[in-house]
């Protein structure tokens, strides 16, 4: 499975901000009409929504969110990514 990469950032006048949260709530809707499209299985588009819900209901999910803001916080650039690595999700905080 690809990694999934959310980018939260903070609202500006311009710009409305998304948090980890919202954006992976919005990964898994895309993720859910898009197996409700497909024919068949999609093994790959299953573990992604999958793991976004592992992610969301994670121990680790709230402290990643109050990471991600301080980070933004501070002006850095975020992102939040998701693998599923040896059975196991793993999640990796970058900044720039």
């Amino acid at each position: 499975m690809e990694p999934i990469n959310l980018n939260p950032r903070h609202s500006t006048s311009e710009v409305p901000g998304k948090c980890i949260k919202c954006l992976a709530e919005q990964e898994i809707d895309k993720c859910l009409l898009e197996l409700l499209r497909v024919e068949g299985e999609n093994k790959e588009l299953e573990q992604r929504f999958e793991t976004l819900i592992s992610f969301l209901q994670s121990p680790e999910s709230q402290r990643l969110r109050d990471k991600s803001e301080e980070l933004l916080a501070e002006g850095k650039q975020v992102t939040l990514k998701i693998s599923f690595e040896g059975g196991e999700p793993k999640y990796e905080l970058k900044t720039s």
